[in-house]
């Protein structure tokens, strides 16, 4: 898949864990763990914007985009 998701960087640089990202942002562990390892096949712009709140960050920060 051409888009990469760098949402473990983010959380390196905020120094966060997966764990404190899903309890602020209400989403559960096992969805931010699929989108973490890059298997979502989507993202809801509720949550992208809810994430780069908390992270705060820009949706560029954790989407990139890769051609084949």
């Amino acid at each position: 898949m051409p888009i990469i998701i760098n949402l473990d960087v983010m959380l390196a640089r905020r120094k966060m864990s997966l764990t404190e990202l899903s309890e602020r942002v209400g989403i559960t562990m096992s969805n931010l763990s699929i989108l973490k390892t890059g298997k979502a096949k989507a993202i809801r712009l509720e949550t992208l914007e809810a994430i780069c709140a908390v992270l705060d960050c820009q949706p560029g920060d954790i989407l990139e985009f890769r051609a084949e």
